[in-house]
Formats: structure tokens, C-alpha cells, sequence
């Protein structure tokens, strides 16, 4: 019989709250405003040393909204946001919306060639940077592009401690070509009347990672965001108020929705601290108290690795939640028995503003017991994901097939690609490009990237279980695994594995490893060693630059492994 995904089988896994609907503001704009209306003296923005009350932020976007407009930025145009967390980035954030504009959030890390394709493609008009970045090498890359008004930011500035960890730079001498952001928003001009953007407008061109190929940027609307910013303050149960620590990146969708927007729909208070750094973290999760984080797993094993690192620095939180990369079941374990919290699964796109299934309060992910992989979560009430297989059809509860995902999150498609968005999104219904399964609870397992399988002999071998084993060896602390040629099996399954600090194994001891656990077919026949692995900013690991290094031996240990 086919299932009815349309029933919506998880509902029975939510409690009243979490099941009920919910009435979002039309904006996260809207959110915001109602917050320093209600709040205005509540610290807003905590950043070091540093903070900021809702009342001055409101004033200092303020002031960067009323400079765009008198600097000709029209409604609907675009304003590229390149910063690390910081409140820059926030006060930067809300003025471009307050101005009309849609913000396109740019890798503080990309390097000019990628800053280059995302301007160009996005048409934006508008620049704001890091005064370092500006002086280095995107002056040169901006003017090449449609960008003609420019603000700079000193990411020193707002804060006095100067933890050389990550505040590792120097002020650079005001540019004679851009404006300075922060003398900007302490101007204390009034934001442009008649440009409150709705509900329908875009709010942000958001560009996928590009772990698969070139960036696309989807267009999340003010709805989209409102809509899962508030689905996360309502599910979280999290008091009005909470601290709220930025562990994803801001630039990045998951950061941007579950952390920012979600914080301002709770007028709670948001704690940043420039990147990642993992003692820097630390150190913030004692200071500030937070409630809430959301980070990729990455993360989570940067931290857990860290000898100093107690149950105290966690004991604040009331959800630690985990997305935007895989999430080993052994993690889960080693976190929970070390510091005593229970780190939450969840799933979701830049397509769909983030979250699309999570794990809810008062719930423990099970783990498939087939294959070992955790379930990322179950959707949200008013969210319907489907299970299809190559026909587009829906597959039986426990099939294999492409994940898809129709809700009010899904955006309306990719900017200036109607093509490509006609194929992405049939009838509004996101086709997420990654293999899955839903048990008859409705909860939603996430196999891998539809591209990323492996055929060896003919068997599939999805990358991601074998991930999770190696994950389950003492010594792994980061795996990856991709297909290589073979001239006898067509392709072969060969594992990249990073080791975590003083631990030892060799090759052959984890593909042992391995192949206790597996098939014959599915277990590693190499195995490199590499001091780090490859990853985008926001922890996802790229198999694509993994795949391109095929034999290099460019490790600290190599071993192959022969078999049947």
C-alpha cells in the first residue's frame, strides 16, 4: 500500500505546543521592532566584552538604512553581507532591510574568484565588508562588479578584550573609497520611510555551499524566514529572553535562521564571538550562559576534544542542536556521557530556510538499526516530507528514495534561474537531491547525497554508513568517505579519516575496523590519514576536493587494503 506522507504520521511524536499553529510577524523586521518596543533596554547583542541593547541596535541600523538610501540604494536591490559573527553583521543586517534591499550573505572566507561569481550573479549594488578584506583584495574584485556604494567594518570595534585566539589583526586606516559602517550607524538619521519590505519580497539570496558545484543563491523570502524562526522559538520551549550562542556561521542559512532570527523572535539575547575557535567557545559558553546553540557536528568534536572542556562549560543549555553536516550516532553518545547533554539531529536546506525535521524536545533520535544511522528528526506540523523513488512516485515507509519537502519554509526557487528552479521545485515541492527513509513514526533518516553513492560490483555503498563506523573507532575523529576508480569493481570505497589529539591507529587497524562491521563490498580498501580534512566554513566536509586528490599520498599515513 502506498503511504499517505500526506497524514503526516509524525504528529503523534509532537506534543500540544509543538503541533499547534503558529501566527509569525510578517518579518523577521517586524520581530525585531516589536522586541525593542517591548524590551528595549535587554541586551541584544553580546560580543566579547561587548554589548549592545535592542534599543541601540534598533538606532544603528537605523543609521546604516538611512546612509544606503541617501546613497541611492533603491528597494529590491541587492546588498552583499561579508562578515564574520560579529554585531556588524547584524546591525549591517537589519539597516540593508530596513533600506528594502535583499541581503546576499557572502563566505567571509571565499577568496576573489568566488566573491566575483556571487556579485555578478546577484547584481548587487552594494558592499559591505571587512576593512582588512577591503584593503587586500576585494576592492580590486568590486570593481569589477555592478557594487558601488561600500561600507567597511573593524570587527575589533564593539568590544575591548581583543582575544588574540581570533581577533588576530590589526585596524587598517579608513578607506578613502568605502565608508566606515559603525560612523554610519552612530549618525543617528532615521531609516527611509516606505520601504517596509513584506512578506513575499526577498530577504535574502542565500548561495548554496558549493560542496557539488557552482553556487546557486535561493531566494528566501521575509515569510520563509518568519515562519521557521518562529517554528523554532515556539518548538525550542525555550523562555523569552534565552541566550542564544552563534556556534553556525551568521552568513550561513542555519546560523541566520536558527540562530539570529529565531533569537529576535524569543527578544532574547545573541552571543557572538568572531569564528570558531574552540577555546574561544568554551570560554563564551562560562561567560554568557547561553540556552540554545546549533552547530555542525564538526564542531561538536572540536570541543568534545578539548581537555578542558567539563560538563560545567554545558550546563546552561537547555538544547544543543546539531545541523548542517551528518551527525555520527557516536557522538551523540560521547557527548552525552562526557558532559551530560543530549546533542539534537536535525535536517534542513538552504532551500527550505534551514530546518525542514528536527528532533523535538522530549524525544531521543532512534538510530536504524540496519544501517546505524541516527535519525535527523521528524518535520514540523505544517510540513509534509515525501519519500519518491526515480519516478517521482512515492516509495513504501522504510524505502530508499529522494527526500522532498513542500511547507512554507521552501523557497520560491534560485535567483535569475527560472530553468533550473522549474526542475528543483515541481509545483512548489523542493527535490532535495538526497537519499532517505521514513519509518512508519514518521521519523526521517537521511542516507546521503543522491551523487555521492558508490557503486562497487555493482552493490550500492552510501558513504555515510561507513562514515558512521569509522566514527565509532576511538581514534577517528573526522571521516570521509568517496568512490574511486577501480579497474575490477568499477569503483572502490576509499575513507579519508583526520585522528583525534594523541590517539593512534593505522590504516589497517581501521579498516579492520571496518570490516568487522560491513560488507565485504562496502568496507574501505584505502584509507588516508590527513592531519585535517577539508570543509566549508559552516563544517560541511567536501568529498568533491577529497574525490579530486584520488592517489596523491598527500597524508600522514597511507594504507590500502585488498579484499574480495
Amino acid at each position: 500500500m502506498t503511504p499517505a506522507y500526506e497524514d503526516r504520521p509524525w504528529l503523534k511524536l509532537l506534543n500540544e505546543a509543538q503541533r499547534a499553529p503558529v501566527d509569525p510577524p510578517e518579518t523577521v523586521l517586524h520581530a525585531f521592532r516589536a522586541a525593542v518596543r517591548a524590551v528595549p533596554d535587554r541586551t541584544a547583542l553580546a560580543y566579547f566584552d561587548g554589548r549592545i541593547s535592542y534599543a541601540e541596535a534598533d538606532a544603528l541600523s537605523d543609521g546604516v538604512a538611512a546612509h544606503l538610501a541617501g546613497r541611492g540604494l533603491a528597494k529590491g536591490d541587492r546588498l552583499a553581507l561579508m562578515l564574520q559573527n560579529s554585531p556588524h553583521f547584524v546591525i549591517a543586517l537589519l539597516g540593508a532591510w530596513k533600506a528594502g534591499a535583499a541581503v546576499v550573505p557572502v563566505n567571509p572566507m571565499y577568496k576573489g574568484g568566488e566573491v566575483a561569481h556571487v556579485l555578478a550573479d546577484a547584481g548587487a549594488t552594494a558592499l559591505v565588508c571587512a576593512d582588512r578584506a577591503w584593503e587586500s583584495y576585494l576592492r580590486e574584485t568590486a570593481a569589477a562588479s555592478p557594487v558601488r556604494i561600500v561600507l567597511t567594518a573593524c570587527e575589533l570595534d564593539l568590544q575591548t578584550r581583543h582575544d588574540e585566539r581570533v581577533l588576530d589583526f590589526g585596524r587598517c586606516a579608513p578607506a578613502d573609497d568605502a565608508d566606515d559602517l559603525l560612523a554610519v550607524a552612530r549618525s543617528r538619521a532615521s531609516a527611509p520611510r516606505g520601504r517596509e519590505p513584506a512578506g513575499a519580497d526577498v530577504a535574502l539570496i542565500s548561495y548554496t555551499s558549493g560542496t557539488s558545484g557552482t553556487p546557486k543563491g535561493a531566494m528566501n523570502t521575509h515569510a520563509n524566514i518568519a515562519y521557521n524562526a518562529e517554528r523554532q522559538h515556539v518548538g525550542h520551549e525555550l523562555p523569552d529572553g534565552s541566550c542564544v550562542f552563534v556556534l553556525a556561521p551568521l552568513f550561513h542559512i542555519t546560523g541566520m535562521v536558527c540562530e539570529l532570527a529565531a533569537c529576535i523572535a524569543g527578544s532574547g539575547t545573541l552571543a557572538l564571538a568572531y569564528r570558531f575557535e574552540a577555546g574561544v567557545v568554551l570560554d563564551a559558553f562560562l561567560e554568557h550562559r547561553p540556552a540554545f546553540t546549533v552547530g555542525p557536528s564538526t564542531a561538536y568534536m572540536a570541543l568534545a576534544a578539548r581537555p578542558e572542556a567539563t560538563p560545567e562549560h554545558f550546563s546552561s543549555f537547555r538544547i544543543l542542536a546539531s545541523g548542517g553536516a551528518p551527525l555520527p550516532p557516536a557522538l551523540v553518545d560521547k557527548l552525552g556521557a562526557a558532559f551530560g547533554q543530549y546533542l539534537r539531529n536535525g535536517y534542513g536546506l538552504t532551500e527550505c530556510t534551514a530546518p525542514c525535521a528536527s528532533v523535538p524536545p522530549g524525544r531521543r533520535a532512534p538510530v536504524d538499526p540496519a544501517s546505524g544511522t541516527l535519525a535527523v528528526g521528524v518535520p514540523g506540523p505544517d510540513t509534509v516530507v515525501r519519500i519518491v523513488g526515480d519516478d517521482g512516485r512515492p516509495v513504501p515507509f522504510g524505502t530508499h528514495g529522494e527526500i522532498t519537502v513542500r511547507g512554507p519554509q521552501v523557497v520560491p526557487g534560485y535567483w535569475g534561474r527560472p530553468e533550473e528552479s522549474a526542475a528543483a521545485f515541481p509545483g512548489g515541492e523542493l527535490l532535495t537531491g538526497d537519499i532517505g527513509f521514513m519509518d512508519a513514526d514518521g521519523w526521517l533518516y537521511v542516507v546521503d547525497r543522491k551523487k555521492d553513492m558508490i557503486n562497487a560490483s555493482g552493490f550500492k555503498v552510501w558513504p555515510r554508513e561507513v562514515e558512521d563506523v569509522l566514527y565509532s573507532h576511538p581514534a577517528v575523529r573526522e571521516a570521509a568517505v568517496v568512490g574511486v576508480p577501480d579497474s575490477y569493481r568499477g569503483e572502490s570505497v576509499k575513507a579519508y579519516v583526520s585522528l583525534r589529539p594523541d590517539a593512534a591507529a593505522g590504516p589497517d587497524e581501521l579498516a579492520g575496523h571496518c570490516k568487522e562491521r560491513l560488507a565485504a563490498y562496502k568496507y574501505p580498501r584505502e584509507i588516508e590519514i590527513l592531519a585535517e580534512l577539508p570543509k566549508t566554513t559552516s563544517g560541511k566536509i567536501l568529498r568533491r576536493e577529497l574525490r579530486s586528490r584520488g592517489g596523491s599520498g598527500e597524508a600522514s599515513g597511507t594504507g590500502a587494503v585488498s579484499g574480495a
